[in-house]
């Protein structure tokens, strides 16, 4: 027979997992997000990684309790100076993408 200490971690052990690999799918979703507002405004995004800056639980527009994260990357316009931005999501969702301040790229010198 199981004992009640064995289902307890068990239980954690699944939990933990769970909740890496849905941080790893919004990741994801937000390195997608990331990736193409840079392709639109025509700046390159570096090293293709995120940092996760913050986890905190948040209520949504529909009331349900979801998950804020919020992960910083580098990009750049001109391929020589670094910037940073902040991408966060309410759950899956996109909530805001901010850039710091940056020279704008040329129509006809660009990144790609």
């Amino acid at each position: 027979m199981l004992s009640l200490s064995f289902l307890f971690w068990v239980t954690v052990v699944s939990a933990l997992v769970s909740f890496w690999w849905q941080s790893d799918k919004v990741k994801s979703l937000a390195l997608g997000y990331v990736y193409r507002y840079c392709q639109d405004q025509k700046l390159q995004l570096l090293d293709q990684t995120m940092v996760l800056k913050g986890v905190w639980p948040v209520r949504d527009t529909n009331g349900s309790l979801s998950l804020r994260r919020r992960y910083n990357f580098e990009f750049t316009s001109t391929g020589a100076a670094r910037s940073k931005g902040t991408v966060e999501l309410i759950g899956s969702k996109l909530q805001t993408l901010q850039l710091e301040a940056h020279i704008l790229p040329d129509e006809e010198n660009t990144l790609h």
